[in-house]
């Protein structure tokens, strides 16, 4: 289909070698590439806003500026079923009758252990799998179903919002610090429930740590490092030392014990997931 990297790619094959290109693209001009220094002024401009601060005009009319809400403060919660007790009762009257005893259990009335063991081959996964991090009952059914389709779904989520919130990573972010610090924190926890990483957090932090600054989130982005997947010594040496080694050499004493404490904690928990699988150990 006409996405937009090819879109991207047909057009400059046009502009330069317009007799290859035969078919129409849109005329209108889009912004294809990200621009690499985007982070860098970024954090350019808040350095100087920060030292210079610019005071801001006031303007006539009394409408309050609009805060930008974070889309998962909402999600982190499991919905209530949008459909009344009445209509939801003969939904579950209809789904027997069509399917014998096969019932469904509501999710958000799902409050107790006991309740979970009675419905669990009831239960469905919520439309929003950001309310599964924060919700101790379905962690434990998560790992009980083992179902790919809902760690892909839960995956695709958190790298999506790890992307768009990091604060040194997107342009004028940096006042949702600690809504951040917050929601890395969380999905720390959720880490050490399920007793393994999330291949997003890996993703979100081979690509972010070349521009850590060392200071922001300091604390959760160190934690996060310590659920990283060991793999062969030279990929960590190029996405994960090296750039802490950048900080390391030129921070604080704190810092220093800091990466070290992640680090031993990278390995022991690296020793416990595979006390009982030494035959999936890496080369190293």
């Amino acid at each position: 289909g006409m996405q937009c990297h090819l879109q991207a790619l047909l057009s400059l094959y046009k502009l330069f070698c317009p007799e290859l290109v035969t078919i129409t693209l849109p005329g209108k001009i889009k912004n294809f590439f990200r621009n690499s220094e985007g982070p860098w002024k970024a954090a350019i401009n808040t350095v100087r806003q920060r030292n210079f601060p610019v005071h801001q005009p006031l303007g006539l009319g009394t409408a309050q500026p609009q805060s930008r809400k974070r889309k998962w403060n909402a999600q982190l919660v499991v919905p209530a079923s949008s459909a009344n007790k009445a209509n939801l009762e003969k939904d579950r009257v209809n789904h027997a009758d069509l399917h014998g005893t096969s019932q469904s259990f509501p999710v958000e009335q799902l409050q107790t252990f006991s309740q979970l063991l009675e419905n669990i081959h009831h239960l469905e996964f919520p439309s929003q799998m950001a309310s599964v991090i924060t919700n101790p009952l379905l962690l434990h059914y998560m790992n009980c179903v083992k179902d790919e389709s809902v760690y892909l779904r839960l995956y695709f989520w958190l790298n999506h919002t790890l992307q768009e919130e990091c604060p040194w990573c997107v342009a004028d972010n940096h006042q949702n610090e600690e809504e951040f610090k917050i929601f890395l924190e969380t999905v720390y926890k959720t880490e050490c429930f399920l007793q393994e990483g999330f291949p997003s957090c890996e993703e979100f932090l081979y690509k972010s740590l070349p521009l850590w600054d060392g200071v922001c989130c300091q604390s959760q982005v160190l934690r996060l490092v310590s659920w990283i997947p060991l793999s062969t010594f030279p990929e960590m040496k190029s996405q994960l030392y090296d750039p802490l080694a950048q900080l390391f050499f030129t921070s604080s004493l704190y810092f220093k014990c800091s990466v070290l404490e992640s680090l031993k904690e990278l390995l022991q928990n690296w020793l416990n997931c595979h006390l009982f699988h030494p035959e999936s150990e890496p080369e190293f």
